[in-house]
């Protein structure tokens, strides 16, 4: 008499069994059961959608003591560079964090841009850059273009009107824009020119991104244009980008610029430009 095993069923092998049985399915069922979980589940939307929501969210932040400090520190006295400039007295890292949550149509941040608050300009730039960044990811030409423009009319408008604004901006957008559209770096020997002070800073500081390809042309000749720049913020523009072209692109190229023009060369954008030189080379430069 032969005897009837019944064989136990584990459950990898179950779960192996469902999934090769889900594998059969006719894939029309398949897509059918995909769009229908697709659909009941509820759409991810941003946190926030408008400069009222962020602005509310910034005086939740504030501090004024800290408020007292930066607007000492950033000039704001009556015939100082950043004259009448209000701030909140908010860290840009805590700007950044909350700067994550927001992505604002163009129009709800000029509405931030055109604010005497500080801070509200600041993280205007902080969603601007990521907007940007995510056009570039996405390939999206068009869009990256509107933000170029959008930004320059801004910088034009003196509503990007700081150092810092400027220096956490300019390069990501402005730069990063005419990295690939070299013809229209002829913006920057315009911006050199100006009477504005931050037109002036933002014309160097938009050659960082072509010195980080180790692209020198830019720096050189607009370093040239600003040699004998009277505004100590941009000297030390000046100077740094020298200083990181001679870092990052070309030692030899600094030196050559530097052995023409070191005894023109103001001594704060002498000093700035010389840092990264071994001990020799600065006693050299700083011989006038």
């Amino acid at each position: 008499m032969k005897t009837t095993q019944t064989t136990k069923q584990t459950p990898n092998q179950t779960s192996n069994q469902t999934t090769n049985n889900n594998s059969n399915q006719p894939i029309n069922q398949k897509l059918s059961q995909f769009t229908h979980q697709t659909l009941t589940q509820p759409l991810l939307q941003p946190h926030h959608q408008s400069a009222n929501e962020l602005i509310k969210e910034l005086n939740t932040l504030k501090n004024p003591k800290k408020a007292k400090v930066l607007q000492r520190f950033f000039k704001t006295g009556v015939g100082e560079y950043g004259e009448g400039d209000i701030f909140l007295g908010i860290t840009v890292p805590i700007l950044k964090s909350v700067s994550k949550k927001y992505y604002l149509e163009l129009s709800e941040l000029q509405k931030l841009l055109d604010s005497k608050i500080h801070e509200h300009r600041l993280i205007a730039l902080f969603i601007l850059i990521k907007k940007y960044e995510n056009a570039k990811k996405e390939k999206n030409k068009k869009v990256q273009k509107e933000i170029y423009e959008f930004y320059l009319k801004n910088l034009k408008k003196s509503n990007i009107n700081n150092w810092d604004l400027i220096d956490l901006s300019t390069p990501n957008i402005l730069g990063d824009y005419l990295i690939e559209h070299d013809k229209s770096a002829k913006i920057l020997y315009t911006l050199s020119k100006s009477k504005l002070l931050w037109e002036r800073r933002a014309a160097i500081l938009g050659t960082f991104s072509f010195i980080k390809q180790k692209r020198t042309t830019h720096t050189l000749k607009i370093s040239k244009i600003l040699l004998n720049d009277e505004e100590d913020l941009i000297q030390k523009a000046v100077g740094w980008m020298l200083r990181e072209m001679g870092k990052r692109a070309s030692e030899k190229q600094l030196c050559e610029f530097l052995d023409k023009n070191y005894k023109k060369m103001p001594r704060t954008m002498l000093r700035y430009a010389i840092e990264k030189l071994n001990e020799k080379q600065k006693k050299h430069y700083m011989k006038k």
